[in-house]
């Protein structure tokens, strides 16, 4: 990404985005062999990992832990990829996240104040 210019860097990040958003693993994995951050941020903190977790994409969350993701990390708002999977509903993704240690009390709200508010707390172990 160093031959880039800052608004093509910007670009590109925002394609990563809308993949990982999207459930796009093939392009998005396409995009970090060619050197993209696995960990990357969007203007809000985001991680591709978070976006893949809070629209249920389990195949895109597996990748990108099998990939070196950060479970932990969280976005502007104090939000964990794990906690927003849990705000959604989405079971395997939370499960795939728990399997991959996430923390559970990170974050604000964390996972397991969200799991309580949301009335979710099966999917914690």
């Amino acid at each position: 990404m160093n031959a880039l210019s800052p608004e093509q860097t910007e670009r590109v990040i925002a394609l990563a985005m809308d993949m990982a958003r999207g459930g796009r693993t093939s392009e998005l994995l396409e995009f970090l062999d060619h050197g993209l951050p696995i960990d990357v941020r969007d203007p809000g903190g985001n991680t591709l990992l978070m976006l893949a977790a809070y629209h249920g994409h389990e195949g895109t969350v597996d990748a990108l832990i099998r990939g070196g993701a950060d479970v932990d990390l969280r976005n502007d708002r104090d939000q964990s990829p794990v906690a927003g999977a849990l705000f959604k509903g989405e079971e395997e993704v939370v499960r795939i996240l728990v399997a991959a240690g996430a923390d559970l009390d990170a974050g604000t709200p964390s996972a397991r104040a969200t799991a309580q508010m949301f009335g979710r707390t099966e999917l914690l172990p």
